[in-house]
Parts: structure tokens; sequence; C-alpha cells
């Protein structure tokens, strides 16, 4: 199988995005379908994944003032897909391939943290801090 990664908005498919992200995404449950589509309508970026079918298989979105800094977010892959890299095919898209290569990259993750050190990420060092959501 071979898969396609596009930073086109307009061929998101949006039923997908919200399927996945409220059931499979430990971190998405709790937001609406309105707060998904305006994250994604807000985002400075997106990627979407398509397989040869042409069905989407995978999805992240940034966030950027679009000129030193980036903030990854709701990296997913139809759990169909797992393993087959297209976690790697986004992150190297949204990360290396895209206007933010030389950006500083922020993200959170509790499960993927050996994906992201393929591309450079790792734990901040002293000088960071983050203030959790309430």
């Amino acid at each position: 199988m071979s898969y396609e990664a596009t930073d086109d908005r307009t061929r998101v498919d949006r039923d997908w995005v919200w399927q996945i992200l409220s059931t499979e995404a430990y971190w998405g449950r709790s937001r609406t379908r309105e707060q998904v589509e305006a994250q994604l309508d807000g985002a400075w970026r997106v990627i979407a994944v398509f397989d040869d079918s042409g069905a989407q298989v995978g999805y992240a979105r940034a966030v950027s003032d679009g000129i030193g800094d980036a903030y990854l977010a709701d990296v997913i892959v139809d759990p169909g897909h797992r393993g087959a890299g297209v976690g790697k095919l986004i992150v190297r898209a949204m990360v290396e391939d895209g206007p933010g290569a030389d950006f500083r990259w922020t993200l959170f993750t509790r499960d993927a943290h050996g994906l992201y050190e393929q591309f450079g990420f790792e734990v901040p060092g002293p000088s960071a801090m983050v203030r959790p959501r309430r």
C-alpha cells in the first residue's frame, strides 16, 4: 500500500477527522465537533494522508506564528494503518518538509515519544514551563 500526504486543507475529510478524534484519540474525546472544526479552520497548517483508495488514514494540524515557533497537534493514524509508516509520513511532511522546517516545534504526547525522537524532538530543558489545562 502506498500513501499520499498533502497540506491541501480542502481535501481533509472532516467527518473522518471528527470520528477518529472523538473515538480513538485519548486527548480529543472532550472536544465537540464544533471545536474540532474551529481548530481545523484556524490551524496554521494541516496534513492529511490518504491511502491508494483515496480514503483518509492520517491527520495532523499545527499552530504557528509563521516565523519561528510551531505547535504540533492531533497527530492521528487510522488503527488499520498503524505501523505502516503513516505517522512518520505525517511528521516528516509537517515538520521537515514544510515551511516550518527551521522552526522550534513543541508537542505533547503520552505514548509516541519514539516517533517524535526520530525527528529531533527531545525532552525540554530546565527553561521550559507549561501551564496545564484547567
